[in-house]
C-alpha cells in the first residue's frame, strides 16, 4: 500500500516524479521513486523518512498501517477539479479518519454506529418524492418540525464522520466510504468546505446526506443533484412549519420578513425563496421579480450572514473527534503528547484545553 499513498501524497504536493526527486536533493531518481509507485521495489526506512519530508505528509501516512481506502469519492464542484485537488482533500481524509480511528480503538468505541434511517436506498425519482423521504427521516430521527439547530451535531450524533476543511473555492464537499480491512462494513464520511457560509455548509451537510439514502442507479448525475438539492431544502426547511410562519400563499414578501426566516432556518436567502417557490407559496412570477429586487445579488452574496466573516468556519465545527481526543487524555488512556499527535495541536494548547484557564494559573503560580 506504500505504492498507493506514495503517487497520492505526490499528487497533492503537485510534484512530478523529477520534481518530488529534486525536492529530495537527488537523493533518489525518478525512475526509483516510478519503481516504488509501482510497487516494483520498496524504499528503505531512511527514503521514507526523507520522502515523508518532502511531500509533507507523516511517515504513518506511508506506511499505511491501518489499510484504509476511500471509494465512491463524488465532490460537488462548480467546475472540474484537478486531479492535484482531488489528492490534496483524499490525503486529509485519509491521515484524519486514521487518526479518528485510532482514537475510537483506544476508548473501545464502535466505528460503524451510523443510524441509517432507511433500510435501504430509496428510490427518489422527483422533488416529490425527496419531501417524502426528508419527512420520514425527520420522523425516524424525532426532529419534529422545528428548524435543526446544528447540522454537523445532528450527523456526528447519528454515525456519520464530519470533516470540515478547507477546499478549493470551487468544491462545496463530497461524499465518500472507508473501506478498512477486515471489516464488513464501510464508514460514511461527509466532507465540507469550511470556507463557504454557515448557510451554505448546512445545505452541503443535508444535500449529503441524500446522497447516503437515494437510490442512484435510476438518476442521470444531474437528476441526482436535483433530487438532492429538493431532499435539503425539505429538510432543513419543513413544509408545515414554513407554511405556519408564512401562509399558504403569497404575491409579495419584505426585506426584513426574509432575512428573519433565513435566520431562523439557518439556510441562505436564496436557499429559502427557492423553498418558498417549491411549496407554491409563491408563484414563478414573485420568485423572479424578488432576486431582481430585494433579493437582488443573493445568488452570489449571502445577506445578514449568520458567521462574520472573521469567524468563518467557527460555528457548527466538527467537534465528536476532539471530544473523544479529550476524554481518553482526562482518563489516562493517552499521552499528553499523544493527544497533541492527534490533535495536530501544540502540547500546550492541548495542555490548557485539559486543563481549563484556572489550571493554567495554578500552574504558573507554582
Amino acid at each position: 500500500m506504500i505504492a498507493d499513498r506514495l503517487r497520492l501524497a505526490r499528487r497533492k504536493a503537485g510534484y512530478s516524479l523529477r520534481d518530488l526527486s529534486a525536492a529530495m536533493d537527488s537523493r533518489v531518481t525518478a525512475q526509483a521513486i516510478g519503481k516504488y509507485e509501482r510497487g516494483e521495489s520498496t524504499p528503505s526506512s531512511g527514503v521514507l523518512l526523507a520522502l515523508s519530508k518532502a511531500l509533507g505528509v507523516s511517515l504513518g501516512y506511508l506506511l499505511d498501517t491501518q489499510g484504509i481506502e476511500l471509494t465512491g469519492v463524488e465532490f460537488r464542484t462548480k467546475a472540474n477539479t484537478s486531479a492535484r485537488e482531488r489528492a490534496q482533500v483524499e490525503t486529509e481524509v485519509i491521515e484524519w479518519i486514521e487518526r479518528y480511528l485510532q482514537i475510537e480503538l483506544v476508548l473501545e468505541l464502535d466505528s460503524a454506529h451510523w443510524q441509517c434511517p432507511v433500510a435501504r436506498p430509496r428510490k427518489t425519482p422527483d422533488a416529490a418524492a425527496a419531501e417524502k423521504l426528508a419527512e420520514e427521516v425527520r420522523e425516524k430521527w424525532n426532529l419534529g418540525h422545528d428548524p435543526i439547530p446544528n447540522m454537523t451535531e445532528l450527523l456526528e450524533e447519528k454515525g456519520l464522520k464530519v470533516l470540515t476543511v478547507p477546499l478549493s473555492d470551487r468544491v462545496s464537499g463530497f461524499t465518500c466510504l472507508v473501506k478498512r480491512p477486515q471489516e464488513q462494513v464501510d464508514l460514511p464520511v461527509v466532507v465540507v468546505n469550511n470556507q463557504f457560509s454557515l448557510e451554505r455548509r448546512r445545505l452541503t451537510l443535508a444535500h449529503e446526506l441524500a446522497h447516503r439514502l437515494i437510490d442512484t442507479d435510476s438518476l442521470s448525475d444531474k437528476g441526482e443533484e436535483k433530487v438532492a438539492n429538493a431532499f435539503a431544502g425539505a429538510f432543513l426547511v419543513p413544509r408545515d412549519h414554513l407554511l405556519l410562519e408564512v401562509g399558504k400563499h403569497r404575491k409579495s414578501l419584505g426585506y426584513k420578513e426574509l432575512i428573519d426566516l433565513k435566520r431562523l432556518y439557518r439556510v441562505s436567502g436564496a436557499a429559502l425563496l427557492v423553498r418558498l417557490r417549491q411549496l407554491g407559496i409563491i408563484d414563478e412570477s414573485t420568485l423572479v421579480y424578488a432576486f431582481q429586487s430585494i433579493a437582488r445579488g443573493w445568488r452570489t452574496q449571502e445577506p445578514a450572514e449568520l458567521e462574520v466573516p472573521a469567524e468563518r468556519g467557527q460555528r457548527e465545527r466538527a467537534l465528536r473527534f476532539e471530544r473523544l481526543c479529550y476524554r481518553a487524555l482526562a482518563e489516562g488512556m493517552i499521552s499528553l503528547s499523544k493527544a497533541a499527535e492527534l490533535l495536530r495541536l501544540p502540547v500546550s494548547d492541548v495542555e490548557a484545553g485539559l486543563k481549563g484557564p484556572q489550571g493554567a494559573d495554578a500552574d504558573r503560580h507554582q
